[in-house]
This record gives C-alpha cells, sequence and structure tokens, in this order.
C-alpha cells in the first residue's frame, strides 16, 4: 500500500503529463509558391525559371521532416509553351515540383473550365478550391480542401478563390460555373475541418483586401496567398494569425517555420523568410531542366524569329501605349483601350524575337472594333481631347475588354457593342513591331 501524499504525488504526475500532452507544441514548414505563371525558364533577371526553382525546394526540404510545399494558383499562362499547348506542360512540369497542395488561380481558367478540370487531373498533388461550384453546387476541384499529415500534425488545407474571378475571366470560358462568397465559404469549410485537424491553413488566390478580411475573420490561423505577384514586405499578423505571400514568376520561395500548439490549434510562433531563386548562384534540377527543355524544344521554331530591335527596356505603361498603337494601325480606329493589367511583361532592349510579344500579350486575345458617337465614348477615352459628341468615331480594344467594360479599369463602360474582329493582338503587335522595325 502506498501513503495517501504518495497516491495524490502519482496522480499529480498522472494529470501533469496529461496536461502536457494536450498542450502540445510541434513543428511545422510550410513552403510555398504562387503565380509561376508558366515561365519554365529565367527572366531577364536571371531570377526563376523551373529547374532552378526545383533545386533551392529541395534543398530547403533537406533533412527537413516537417515540410510541406503550397502553391497558391495561376501556374499556367503567361509564356508560349501554355499558350500554344493551353497550359498541360506546366502541370506535368510542377508534378516534378514535389508540391503537397495546391489551388487554382483565375488564369488556370484561360482554357476553359473543361481545361481547369484536366490540370486537376493531371496533377500529382491535391488542387483544392472551395468557392468555385456550378448551379447544382458542385466544386469544380471536386474538394474544397484536404487534410496533409505531417510530423505528427493533421494540417487541413482550404482553397480559396478570389471573388474577382468574374471580371478577370472571359464569361464564355466559365459556363455554368461561378464563385461564392470567398469569407463566408471558408469560414463554413473550416468549421467543418476544425474537428478533425491540428492546423487549418487557407490557400488563396486572392486580393488585397479579401487577403485582410480573411485574415480579420479567424477562420485559420494561416493564410497563404497568391494573385498579386509581388510579396509581402513582412507576413501579415492579427491576433495571433498570420498571413504570406511571395513575389511571382518563381523569383523567390516563402519558407514560414510554425510552431503549433495542439490543444488550442493555434500558432504560438513563426518565423518567415524569403528564398531568392539566382540562376546565377544555383544549378537547375537535371530532371526538371530535362524536360523543360523538351518542351521549350517545341515552341522555339514557332516563338523565335527576328522582328525588330528595341533601343531601351520599355515598362509595363509603355507596352500598353506600343498594344493600343497595335489596335489601331490593324484597324484604322481613331482610338484604342488597352487595360493595364492585360501586358504581363515588359519588351527588352535590344534584338526583338517574337517570342517578346508572346511574353506580352500570352492571351489569345482578339482586336474587335465599334464605331461610337462622341458622346457614348467612355471618359477614359476622351479625357485631353476634343470630342464632337455628334460625329462618329471608331473605338478598338481587345475582345477580353469588350466582355467585361465595366470592370476594365479605366473604361467603366457598359453596353458597347464592337462587332469587328480583326484577329489576334498578338499578331498585331508583331506587325506593328515589324513595320517600324526599330522601337524607341
Amino acid at each position: 500500500m502506498i501513503s495517501c501524499a504518495a497516491a495524490r504525488r502519482v496522480v499529480g504526475l498522472a494529470l501533469l503529463s496529461v496536461l502536457q500532452l494536450a498542450a502540445e507544441v510541434r513543428t511545422l514548414t510550410i513552403l510555398h509558391t504562387n503565380d509561376l505563371h508558366s515561365r519554365l525558364t529565367p527572366s531577364d533577371n536571371h531570377k526563376g525559371g523551373f529547374a532552378y526553382l526545383a533545386t533551392v525546394i529541395r534543398h530547403e526540404r533537406e533533412g527537413c521532416v516537417d515540410c510541406i510545399l503550397l502553391n497558391a494558383g495561376d501556374l499556367a499562362q503567361g509564356t508560349p509553351v501554355s499558350t500554344i499547348y493551353r497550359g498541360m506542360p506546366v502541370f506535368e512540369i510542377a508534378n516534378l515540383l514535389g508540391i503537397d497542395v495546391g489551388t487554382l488561380g483565375n488564369h488556370d481558367f484561360d482554357y476553359g473550365w473543361q481545361q481547369a478540370q484536366n490540370f486537376v487531373e493531371t496533377a500529382k498533388y491535391p488542387i483544392v478550391t472551395s468557392n468555385v461550384v456550378n448551379g447544382d453546387g458542385r466544386i469544380l476541384t471536386g474538394k474544397p480542401y484536404v487534410i496533409v499529415k505531417v510530423n505528427g500534425l493533421r494540417v487541413g488545407v482550404i482553397g480559396a478563390m478570389t471573388n474577382s474571378l468574374p471580371t478577370l475571366t472571359t464569361p464564355a470560358l466559365m459556363g455554368d460555373w461561378h464563385d461564392t462568397p470567398v469569407v463566408e465559404t471558408v469560414r463554413k469549410y473550416a468549421a467543418e475541418l476544425r474537428p478533425q485537424t491540428d492546423l487549418l491553413v487557407i490557400l488563396g488566390h486572392l486580393g488585397p483586401d479579401e487577403e485582410k478580411a480573411l485574415l480579420a475573420d479567424g477562420a485559420a490561423p494561416v493564410i497563404v496567398s497568391g494573385h498579386l505577384h509581388s510579396n509581402l514586405p513582412m507576413a501579415l499578423t492579427d491576433g495571433g494569425r498570420v498571413m504570406v505571400r511571395m513575389r511571382g514568376y518563381g523569383e523567390e520561395l516563402g519558407r514560414l517555420e510554425l510552431k503549433v500548439e495542439t490543444k488550442t490549434k493555434s500558432v504560438v510562433s513563426w518565423e518567415w523568410k524569403k528564398i531568392p531563386v539566382d540562376s546565377d548562384k544555383v544549378a537547375p534540377a537535371a530532371d526538371v531542366a530535362a524536360l523543360v527543355k523538351t518542351w521549350e524544344d517545341k515552341v522555339t521554331a514557332v516563338v523565335d524569329r527576328p522582328m525588330g530591335v528595341s533601343k531601351r527596356r520599355l515598362t509595363h505603361a509603355e507596352v500598353k501605349v506600343l498594344l493600343e498603337d497595335a489596335m489601331r494601325d490593324v484597324t484604322g480606329a481613331d482610338f484604342a483601350y488597352m487595360n493595364l493589367g492585360g501586358v504581363r511583361d515588359v519588351l527588352p532592349e535590344g534584338p526583338l524575337q517574337e517570342r517578346a510579344a508572346w511574353n506580352i500579350m500570352p492571351f489569345d486575345n482578339r482586336v474587335v472594333f465599334g464605331v461610337f458617337k462622341g458622346r457614348a465614348l467612355p471618359e477614359v477615352i476622351k479625357e485631353g481631347k476634343t470630342i464632337d459628341p455628334d460625329k462618329d468615331y471608331r473605338l478598338a480594344v481587345s475582345d477580353f475588354t469588350a466582355a467585361n467594360q465595366r470592370a476594365a479599369e479605366q473604361l467603366n463602360s457598359t453596353g458597347l457593342v464592337f462587332r469587328e474582329d480583326k484577329g489576334l493582338l498578338r499578331d498585331a503587335l508583331i506587325q506593328l513591331i515589324r513595320k517600324r522595325k526599330v522601337i524607341e
């Protein structure tokens, strides 16, 4: 027999052990990328490239028993290999990166919702998006979330899509699929998922206001975001919750190191760093480089043809003007409008290959135009000009802008009908550069 005091000590130690177990703290490391946009090879700043990104990822995963890799959408669209082959090679190559969970971005729908579902099937990792559904409420990716088990933790990852999706896609490509309110939808699935997990992570392709709204909402203690292409100078925090986002085009890899208390399912501490992907300092992963070369060789004959010379590097804003010149040139329009968000690259200095035009305009947007009375022209067109309200004017835009007039940044119009089609905007740009020969 033992004394009462000894018994109490035994019971006390047992309770302490139970409490310690209940309040166990475990580590989790989240590596993350976003907005890779099919940049298979390094940009002209020697950053990025899938083979170099793979090397950095593999280095960070060496000896890391608590690592997972997340991708926050817009894997497709942005370079000729994606445009010509409708994004599929990019997802095939991405399978070599070791992604554990991904979500879709708005540009992953640029080839239609059916192709987006093909991407989900091609990926050898789960792709989750909770708030893109059809009229029957069926989720396009098949699942709103997934549970990943790592280092003794059950990590629930919920996918989320920006509610700007309707203005960022051509309506005909979406069919019956549409977005539901992102904050409310994520909150619903977080409540469903929380009892099954030790930590919730929102993997989102989000606008800045949506990032802040989800962070403040508190549905999950961790948010990994994408869509804006720019990184956060420092992680955003709110009430112990943390949100991170990296620079696009694979120019850097995020590493978020967390300590997670399993009892409260909360983050007790975190550290975030940005790891550069510099092709001058790391060697490419051989298996990824070989597959990249296979696909790049296929497109070389199509896009690596000379078209002119640029005496200087043109910024995105200057390329917007060049595209508007191209639209006027091919249509004979009085005015042209190009949304700045549709300009996807700069024009490099020096000899120009057609590849540069493909990088600037990877979308198969077409030049359309219509004839309108001066009074009907959008304010952004009339600004700074003398316009006769009763005179007919010809206005050229892209078919994307024509389909999304009110959302097209500064155009903010509605009801304008553009009946004439003059072919691909990319071809119009190539034609203009060939005609000018030298871009000043």
